[in-house]
């Protein structure tokens, strides 16, 4: 089958597309796959790159885990397509499904998500032709969207979703996003205004209408005086929950803005995990702070639900063939897109 490797961390030239790669063979509890669009998600980038650190080293070269991966890999975690073949122990008339993958590699009684894998990490993922990945993962999906407009959903929304929920949002609450165009941005921003909450975005520059159109109440475009940004938009509204996927160093500022007894939960950092913050603004507000990551099988049925129910806008800025997916991820790097870019094999 035709893929494209990962043979190490490093550049973009660690990215190898090939035409003669073993097509996977499912085992017992698998589906075989036939990939139909397979989305690009921030962690493809880092997992590249080994970008996440260790405890004691932020530096330290590794995988999303903080652990070594093992190479080649594919990766691609956002995978919708057809399945083409079943596992011994799986029933034969799942093949013919058009699915939706849960990405998670569940541990334990299949809920565990904190010591999780992942696609396109501990297990070759969907920048392939084909995939083998377990049953109970593959999700029948029933939807007028297209493949492509489906990949864009399901780690980035999955992700928002989970924010969501361990930050009790709710019909009462005020949010702030930020990097609302982002994948996990714009998944935030749908699924809170579906709770009823009432959002404010922060987006780049030009940005802004398209946010609004998706349902943000609210948006302030990156650049100006965060706080005092916030501030005026809110119109007199105390500010109940920040969510945050960039980091770097508007985290005391926005701790700053929440009102006391607010939380805020973060699941990314791309403008840097390193952070300072006051632990007095932290203890004096009795402030919430969160770490999500990912989601589990109760998180991924609502957004399925929120998916099926036409809840949700797909927001796909560019499709590209297999062989580009070095330009696809030097695009996703650049961040001059809105939603998300996927690959269709």
């Amino acid at each position: 089958m035709r893929a494209v490797l990962l043979t190490g961390h490093g550049g973009l030239d660690k990215l190898v597309y090939r035409e003669d790669v073993a097509d996977p063979v499912p085992g017992p509890a698998d589906v075989l796959v036939r990939v139909g669009a397979a989305g690009l998600n921030n962690t493809d980038v880092w997992t590249r790159e080994g970008a996440y650190g260790a405890q004691d080293d932020a530096a330290q070269v590794n995988g999303w885990r903080r652990e070594p991966l093992s190479f080649p890999l594919i990766q691609g975690a956002d995978i919708v397509g057809t399945v083409v073949a079943a596992g011994d122990d799986v029933h034969a008339d799942r093949v013919g499904e058009r699915v939706i993958v849960d990405n998670a590699l569940y541990t334990g009684n299949g809920e565990g998500l904190l010591d999780a894998g992942i696609l396109g990490s501990e297990r070759d993922g969907g920048f392939a032709e084909l995939v083998a990945v377990p049953a109970v993962n593959a999700h029948p999906i029933d939807s007028p969207l297209s493949d492509a407009e489906l990949a864009s959903f399901p780690t980035a929304y999955v992700t928002a979703e989970r924010m969501l929920r361990r930050a009790r949002v709710d019909d009462r609450d005020t949010l702030l996003v930020t990097g609302a165009s982002g994948g996990v941005g714009t998944g935030l921003v749908q699924l809170a205004k579906h709770r009823g909450a009432w959002v404010v975005a922060v987006v780049g520059p030009g940005k802004e209408d398209a946010i609004r159109a998706i349902g943000a109440d609210a948006v302030i475009a990156r650049g100006a005086p965060l706080g005092a940004a916030v501030e005026r938009e809110l119109g007199g509204r105390s500010l109940d929950v920040v969510a945050d996927v960039v980091g770097g160093e508007s985290v005391g500022e926005l701790l700053n803005v929440l009102c006391p007894g607010g939380r805020y939960v973060v699941a990314g950092a791309i403008a840097g995990p390193v952070v300072t913050l006051d632990l007095r603004t932290v203890y004096l507000k009795q402030l919430d702070l969160l770490g999500s990551t990912m989601g589990d099988r109760s998180d991924f049925a609502r957004l399925l639900e929120a998916i099926e129910s036409g809840a949700l806008q797909p927001l796909v800025a560019a499709t590209y063939p297999l062989s580009e997916l070095r330009r696809a991820q030097e695009d996703f790097m650049r961040k001059q897109f809105i939603g998300k870019l996927v690959v269709v094999p």
